[in-house]
């Protein structure tokens, strides 16, 4: 009898973000002077108020925090209207610290995340080329929790769409950046 060799963890992993996504590394100490460039990259030319960028600044630095600590490595942000300073569109992405082998199954875990989100969010399990995932879908919010090889836990795609909503373009192309993930 042989014994079966678990798969690996992956050591990284390629998602395709279009290029006028701005990316901000959360790994690095400097990601809030990368932040910074972006609000103020946005709100520049006096068209926005001190106050307006402000809580811009505020909403997406606390977002980013939060994200850091429970293992956000990405920050990826978009301007959806880009005649005023709004909140923009944004993609988390996160691997949250579990240990090696702890995580549930895509199917209980689809189940813990249907209880938690409510009846308003539409939650079911997919396959990407990646690998099965966990979708949950809300009016502003999509969620893809992508089952790592290995028994590494998974990688949370947290998309944020204030303006423009899940079901339009925006959400049709956040579905196509999390289909297009792959471990390297």
């Amino acid at each position: 009898m042989t014994d079966v060799v678990p798969e690996q963890a992956p050591s990284d992993y390629r998602l395709l973000i279009p290029r006028d996504w701005f990316r901000i590394d959360l790994t690095q100490e400097r990601w809030r002077s990368q932040l910074k460039v972006f609000v103020d990259k946005e709100c520049s030319g006096g068209r926005t108020s001190a106050e307006v960028t402000r809580s811009i600044w505020i909403t997406l630095r606390n977002t980013a925090e939060s994200g850091v600590s429970a293992g956000a490595l990405e920050f990826f942000l978009r301007t959806e209207v880009p005649e005023r300073a709004t909140a923009p569109a944004s993609l988390l992405v996160s691997w949250p610290p579990m240990p090696r082998g702890m995580a549930p199954a895509p199917e209980e875990f689809a189940e813990a995340m249907t209880e938690r989100a409510g009846p308003e969010a539409e939650v079911k399990v997919v396959d990407l080329p990646a690998g099965p995932a966990v979708r949950l879908r809300g009016e502003s919010s999509l969620d893809y929790h992508v089952r790592m090889p290995g028994e590494a836990g998974y990688l949370h795609l947290a998309f944020s769409l204030p303006l423009s909503g899940t079901e339009g373009p925006m959400g049709r192309l956040c579905d196509a950046m999390a289909h297009s993930l792959r471990w390297l």
